[in-house]
């Protein structure tokens, strides 16, 4: 991923240094479960562990993969550099390519989670703080982006909070789904190895033992984890888009922090664009542009080949460093965000009672009018308040069908805002506890 939207912590993962270092350690611990099933001498093991504090040439490995034209090879050649022939000769005993490669992509893939889970703690505690911040700051709710019925902006990030709630439920079970590790040999028969070795290995490496890989471990694995990031992209941007509408000029009931020097337009000097949700929204499609060729990389032919190692070469680091920099990208977002409470309010007020329809139709059904005759009679007023700006409780105190049912205090009662929020901290325990 280009350094725009990367994070360091998250590159470090993917650096060839870093897969190097994990290489060297499966290997080193495999020798280590050899030696002590007596496959190989300790003296031998013991020789490959002196390495340890090798920095490993990256060119050097580079320059002999030109060579073999493969790069696990490479890398044992130049370990044996370090090592010695002679004590480097049982590096790899019984082991298969893949064994180093896909154990060590779900190490990468199990540090990336955690780092993703630490992004989503910070948005998640973001959410919470904004929600009881703004619990009962009332705002006009909308369906197809038109007005509908009050609600508080409390409520709106509440819902993000649990949304995201969930989304981070799911990328722990991913997490555990992808925390596997192999060292089966060849067509994984252990054949040629004990697969005590792969336990040993994968205890030191914080992984389980995949209970039956073939030549790879299977890639449904992968399939689940890259569907989870994005879900988690697409959950971003929900939250985007939300703070886009909010900050249309017509809207503006928030906007995202606009920094001293900040400049909006090359063009025009007025501007203050939504450019981080707008980024956002750009980044989840790039997340989840990794979701169907995970897919796809399940179907691998017989016991192995090697279609799905080039995608995974490209969606493993882009799409975990684009949502670690997305998930710390919404969380400044969110704990920096303006809102106008006063706007809100005139927003919601602009269509003067109209969202109070709801109300006096079903006040009008218990007071003995038929659902269709209550609906005619409150749309027929609210049409005055879309067509002419008319106030639409004065419109039904003027209509004299509807106060032949509901006296004018009826009505009136029917306008009281207090409504709209009387369950607001119900529904902040369910998602709060």
């Amino acid at each position: 991923m280009i350094p725009r939207y990367s994070r360091p912590d998250m590159v470090a993962i993917w650096s060839p240094e870093t897969k190097f270092r994990i290489w060297y350690e499966i290997e080193a611990h495999a020798c280590d479960a050899q030696a002590d099933l007596g496959v190989i001498p300790r003296a031998n093991a013991d020789a490959v562990w002196r390495a340890k504090d090798v920095e490993f040439d990256v060119a050097r490995i580079d320059e002999i993969e030109a060579v073999t034209k493969h790069d696990v090879i490479a890398f044992l050649t130049h370990l044996a550099e370090h090592v010695g022939a002679d004590d480097a000769r049982f590096v790899h005993q019984g082991m298969t390519s893949s064994d180093v490669l896909d154990t060590t992509l779900n190490v990468q893939l199990v540090r990336a989670s955690d780092l993703l889970l630490k992004g989503m703690d910070r948005v998640l505690e973001a959410l919470k703080t904004r929600a009881f911040e703004h619990k009962d700051t009332v705002r006009i709710g909308r369906s197809h982006g038109i007005h509908a019925e009050p609600t508080t902006m409390g409520l709106t990030f509440a819902r993000f909070y649990a949304e995201m709630a969930r989304g981070k439920s799911r990328l722990e079970a991913a997490r555990e789904e992808i925390r596997t590790g192999a060292i089966s040999g060849a067509v994984g028969t252990f054949a040629n190895i004990d697969p005590a070795v792969e336990e040993h290995v994968c205890a030191k490496m914080g992984l389980l033992p995949e209970p039956i890989s073939t030549q790879v471990i299977p890639r449904d694995r992968h399939a689940m984890f890259f569907a989870t990031l994005g879900v988690i992209a697409s959950s971003i941007e929900n939250i985007a888009i939300e703070v886009r509408h909010m900050q249309r000029t017509e809207v503006l009931e928030a906007e995202e922090f606009f920094s001293p020097g900040q400049k909006g337009s090359s063009a025009m000097p007025h501007k203050r664009n939504p450019v981080l949700t707008e980024n956002l929204t750009g980044l989840a499609r790039l997340v989840r542009m990794s979701v169907v060729p995970a897919m796809e990389n399940v179907a691998l032919w017989h016991e192995r080949d090697i279609s799905h190692s080039s995608v995974e070469r490209a969606i493993g680091p882009d799409t975990t460093i684009t949502l670690d920099f997305a998930l710390h990208r919404l969380a400044g977002v969110i704990e920096k965000l303006v809102i106008y409470p006063d706007n809100m309010l005139a927003n919601m007020n602009k269509f003067r009672g109209l969202v109070m329809s709801q109300r006096v139709l079903l006040a009008l059904t218990q007071a003995g009018v038929s659902r269709e005759d209550s609906y005619r009679l409150v749309q027929r007023n609210a049409m005055k308040v879309w067509e002419q700006g008319a106030d639409f409780k004065t419109e039904l105190l003027g209509d004299a069908e509807v106060t032949a049912a509901l006296s004018p205090a009826e009505i009136e009662e029917k306008f009281d805002l207090g409504y709209h929020t009387k369950h607001v901290d119900t529904i902040f325990k369910r998602v709060f506890g």
